[in-house]
């Protein structure tokens, strides 16, 4: 019998042509749900959530607009919708520490709220791991940071939020602070979650020179401890419009670093919250798998953000990120992933 006419060799172009057709659908914009394809099993954890406390809920809202308390119950419902078994509950203590807002006592506050956020994720034990949050430029960062690392109640890692904290690194202080902070935490062996996005009145974006900086100057002195990038990029798209220029060419400069090798971005994570959003415009989306392609897949951790507000929640944010133009098997391989961290 001819070879070409095999049953074998049939099934075997059948497949192939599958395969073929997915490929082509996915590279002309089509996602995973389109091609009626296999959808990969719900992400072994969330790397973005948050609870807020009464108080902090308060704070935020009389700037921000209003803003509800959210308790681990309801976080924790949401993750059960969505089928995801963790999740990192990153506390927003910093919002105390925003430099464009002034509040008595402001150490107690960011204490307790951080003991709130770590009392909440106990009441889950197997489920919550809490990190607790400052403003990195205060003069009791480096005290908060020992505090946390010493308590059981939090896990092996912090939040910092370079935007609420006004962080930037061409300023040579914030620059020395900023190595001071790293450094510590990867002496106590404390993971870092950093959202990249600039503050101050002017609100602005982080640029490409912000992101080599922290890659050149920063990322050294905390060479042993996983540094997961907030939000993929310094800030996230809103929907239903264009991400912002410097938005993906700051994602760049630690995507290109990461699809050479350096040796500097080696404990880089880049997680995706707030980025999948349910109307991410297609060029959007593109070019957000190109970039998250060239830093490696295997970088890349599901995160869907706290579900009041703008973001999407647990269950409806991995939906958005079947959306995006992912072959099965990349899809697969971030709900897979795991920060050391959280395992």
């Amino acid at each position: 019998m001819r070879r070409g006419f095999t049953e074998k060799g049939r099934r075997s172009r059948v497949a192939s042509c599958a395969v073929l057709g997915a490929t082509l659908a996915l590279w002309a914009g089509a996602t995973l749900a389109d091609t009626g394809r296999a959808v990969p099993p719900a992400p072994a954890a969330d790397h973005h959530q948050h609870v807020f406390s009464p108080a902090a809920a308060a704070w935020m809202s009389a700037a921000t607009g209003s803003l509800r308390a959210v308790m681990a119950d309801e976080l924790v419902a949401d993750l059960d919708a969505a089928g995801i078994g963790r999740a990192a509950v990153l506390s927003v203590a910093y919002v105390y520490g925003n430099p464009e807002r002034t509040i008595d006592d402001e150490y107690e506050r960011v204490r307790d709220e951080n003991d709130w956020a770590a009392a909440q994720a106990a009441r889950y034990p197997d489920r919550l791991v809490a990190l607790c949050s400052f403003n990195p430029l205060r003069d009791y960062a480096l005290l908060e940071l020992a505090r946390c690392a010493s308590s059981p109640g939090f896990g092996r890692g912090i939040k910092l939020h370079f935007g609420h904290s006004d962080v930037q690194l061409d300023d040579p202080e914030h620059l020395v602070r900023m190595r001071q902070v790293f450094r510590a935490a990867n002496a106590r062996g404390m993971a870092i979650v950093v959202h990249l996005r600039g503050g101050g009145p002017e609100r602005r974006a982080y640029a490409v020179e912000q992101a080599r900086l922290l890659m050149e100057q920063v990322l050294p002195f905390a060479p042993d401890v996983p540094v997961q990038v907030a939000q993929v990029a310094p800030s996230a798209p809103r929907p239903g419009s264009a991400a912002p220029a410097p938005t993906y060419a700051a994602m760049a400069v630690l995507a290109e670093a990461a699809a050479r090798r350096d040796p500097r971005v080696r404990q880089v994570w880049f997680d995706l919250s707030s980025v999948t959003q349910a109307e991410l415009p297609p060029a959007d989306a593109r070019r957000l798998v190109r970039r998250l392609r060239e830093a490696g897949l295997e970088r890349v951790l599901y995160g869907s953000h706290a579900a009041p507000g703008d973001a999407l929640a647990p269950p409806d944010g991995w939906a958005a990120f079947l959306r995006l133009p992912l072959t099965e098997a990349e899809a697969s391989r971030v709900a897979r992933n795991v920060a050391p961290y959280l395992r």
